[in-house]
């Protein structure tokens, strides 16, 4: 069964962890509950990068830093945290430029729904991919 199998188990637990940290902090700094946080792309810390470099990690840890799978698996986490942190934190930051001027526009004319907003935390901060990345790194060791 698939969650026997550690190299699928340790980067969810990661995962989890991470979605879990995006509530606690959302709580923290908004004194609000946000249930979305636990599914929702962007935000503090990087769940992408914590679920990559915990595949990462724990084949290094079985298989050694020298093997192909580990490298395979680590070029495999470069990509999807450059894209985090860089592809989807650009289209982030349209989507919020596109949403002023929706807001602009819509002064005084229903342009458009405001429930239509385009989604503006898509990509993520350096900062957030690399605790992300130690997050994915830390785990399973304890695990």
């Amino acid at each position: 069964m698939i969650f026997n199998n550690r190299y699928f188990f340790v980067p969810a637990v990661a995962w989890f962890i991470a979605q879990t940290l995006k509530v606690i902090i959302e709580l923290l700094l908004n004194r609000e509950f946000n249930a979305y946080r636990f599914v929702g792309a962007g935000g503090m810390p990087s769940s992408h990068s914590a679920l990559v470099m915990a595949l990462t990690t724990t084949l290094a840890l079985d298989f050694g830093w020298d093997s192909p799978l580990t490298a395979i698996s680590f070029i495999f986490a470069l990509v999807v945290m450059y894209d985090a942190a860089g592809v989807r934190r650009a289209a982030g930051k349209q989507a919020k430029i596109l949403n002023i001027i929706i807001s602009e526009l819509q002064q005084g004319n229903k342009i458009i729904d405001e429930k239509e907003k385009l989604k503006e935390l898509l990509g993520h901060t350096p900062i957030e991919v690399v605790a992300g990345a130690l997050l994915g790194v830390i785990v399973p060791y304890l695990i």
